[in-house]
């Protein structure tokens, strides 16, 4: 359907999860909203495929129902590395891992309960003083969303690029039709690199690797995970691989005039924490209210608090990955206080403030890696 001069109050570019999140807050605080992407459902990407309790929650809030049959729940972190195994729990609701594709149909059919006006199959040729400017024409809005990922393009039309990081990280995602052996998510290390094992349905699992420096291959990273290697082997792969980098994406702001950004488009550090997917449930948000408000700058100050201790975290266990003997010192202090680990899974799902964390478990953490 084209969409020439089209009006809209809300036009959001990009239709994937962060996207359509924001559609569906958006419609749910009363605003009229357009969705335009150049591709069309099912629509996949590479994506680690584990929802965090917090971010299941703000899904319900937005009426998402998973399905039964199209998730699977696990309840807490665990850490291999070499023959060192650590396991957190989180305190009360579990996380849950859901196919892209899935969670992408959930969503698009939300949308389109809630009257989203959902256009597929439409590319953005760039920003207008009014809206944008389409292949079929133009689209004019009071408010404009970027939502269409790492590499966005709104994000660079608007002026908010920052200059590109020098290290690169890069990730790659394979399924496989395998019954979960764990009800936790499994991060193996190695030196360099890292394989997440997520549960996805109860006959399925997905595997993302993450790594530094070059492009590399699914196969050729597993090499340096023979334990889970041995494990996967016979096993029948369901997926076709999909890749994704570099991954850390650099904003100047998330918001410029009557522009906003959100989810990986709005800047991103890495997935080595699993929690993309739950930031950009919880800017969407945030992102409805302010529209509501008609004001950006509330939606660009919350983002800071919902940000904050994500990208602190995940800069944090950057630091780590790079330096193998401590990552290693780490994981043993981990294994030995699994409570303390329970505690940065409850902070890291926002069901502890970060204070209680600093002040009762960090100085016995520190003892930990000490004994290490």
């Amino acid at each position: 359907m084209p969409v020439v001069n089209r009006v809209t109050e809300v036009l959001i570019v990009g239709g994937g999860p962060g996207g359509l999140a924001a559609a569906v807050a958006a419609r749910l605080e009363g605003l009229e909203v357009m969705v335009v992407d150049r591709r069309r459902p099912p629509i996949d990407k590479a994506c680690g495929e584990g929802l965090m309790p917090d971010g299941l929650a703000v899904l319900r809030d937005l009426g998402v129902e998973l399905g039964a049959g199209q998730k699977q729940a696990f309840r807490g972190i665990r850490y291999i590395d070499g023959e060192t195994v650590a396991e957190g729990r989180f305190p009360e609701v579990a996380g849950a891992g859901v196919r892209r594709l899935h969670l992408h149909q959930c969503l698009v059919r939300r949308a389109e309960e809630l009257g989203v006006d959902l256009r597929w199959g439409v590319r953005v040729e760039k920003l207008s003083d009014s809206g944008v400017e389409t292949q079929d024409g133009p689209v004019n809005a009071r408010w404009i969303v970027g939502a269409d990922g790492l590499r966005s393009r709104v994000r660079h039309w608007a002026g908010l690029e920052a200059a590109a990081s020098k290290w690169q990280r890069f990730g790659v995602r394979r399924h496989f039709r395998l019954q979960p052996w764990s009800d936790c998510v499994e991060v193996y290390w190695a030196d360099g690199c890292e394989a997440y094992v997520t549960p996805v349905a109860a006959d399925e699992i997905g595997i993302a690797v993450l790594w530094s420096g070059r492009k590399a291959r699914f196969d050729r990273l597993m090499e340096s995970f023979p334990t889970l290697a041995n494990r996967l082997e016979g096993a029948e792969v369901v997926s076709r691989d999909r890749g994704c980098g570099p991954l850390r994406q650099r904003s100047k702001a998330v918001t410029r005039g009557h522009l906003a950004l959100i989810g990986d488009a709005a800047g991103y550090v890495d997935a080595i924490t699993g929690e993309g997917l739950s930031i950009a449930f919880h800017q969407a948000t945030a992102l409805a209210m302010a529209l509501r408000q008609g004001d950006l700058a509330l939606y660009a100050r919350r983002c800071r608090d919902i940000t904050r201790l994500p990208d602190a975290m995940t800069q944090l266990l950057l630091w780590i990955e790079r330096r193998p003997a401590l990552r290693r010192r780490v994981v043993r202090a981990l294994a030995r206080e699994p409570a303390i680990f329970s505690r940065l899974l409850a902070v890291h799902c926002r069901a502890l403030p970060v204070r209680g964390l600093v002040l009762e478990t960090a100085p016995r953490l520190l003892w930990r890696l000490v004994q290490s």
